[in-house]
């Protein structure tokens, strides 16, 4: 099985409360393997007050979060009895397990939070083959040959009429091929 991302419905206002319950109980039940992200999306902001510009950081899904998990009964139990969690999103209820987001969903939610899916080091290495799926080399195939972790930049070697050329994308303009 594969790991795929999840919506999951909290109590609104408990996002982060069950963020971090979520990510305690996977760790003492040893669910490490099935349960992997777990993320509350949210945007910064800048609003206007007293004359000042104040950052402030906004719940994109007031009452969501995210889940990267693979769904097996165990894991699926585990996040449906973690306090605060009052069902998945995509399941119709009666014992039925849930559908993922599509891939293309969760590009967007995560980009727009400077996030990916993919995380360099786990599941993108050095010479693994990837597609461009955002930018000017949008649909272009090619190999990764370097990145840097921080920042979540890599060079990427594209084929570039006949001719190899290396591009510097984020994380959130590649997936894998």
């Amino acid at each position: 099985m594969q790991k795929e991302w999840y919506v999951v419905n909290t109590y609104s206002g408990h996002e982060n409360k069950v963020k971090e319950k979520l990510e305690m109980r996977a760790n003492s039940m040893g669910m490490e393997d099935y349960i992997f992200r777990v993320v509350v999306p949210e945007q910064k902001e800048i609003e206007m007050k007293d004359g000042k510009q104040v950052e402030k950081i906004k719940k994109m899904f007031p009452g969501y979060i995210l889940v990267e998990m693979v769904m097996n009964d165990e894991a699926w139990f585990v996040v449906r009895n973690t306090p605060g969690v009052t069902g998945f999103i995509g399941s119709s209820g009666k014992g039925a397990k849930p559908f993922p987001l599509t891939p293309m969903e969760v590009d967007k939610i995560l980009g727009s939070m400077g996030m990916s899916r993919l995380q360099i080091g786990n599941e993108l290495k050095e010479n693994d083959a990837v597609k461009v799926i955002n930018g000017p080399f949008s649909g272009m195939f090619g190999t990764v040959k370097s990145f840097d972790v921080a920042t979540g930049t890599l060079e990427v070697a594209v084929d570039l009429f006949g001719q190899e050329t290396i591009v510097e994308l984020n994380l959130s303009e590649i997936e894998r091929a």
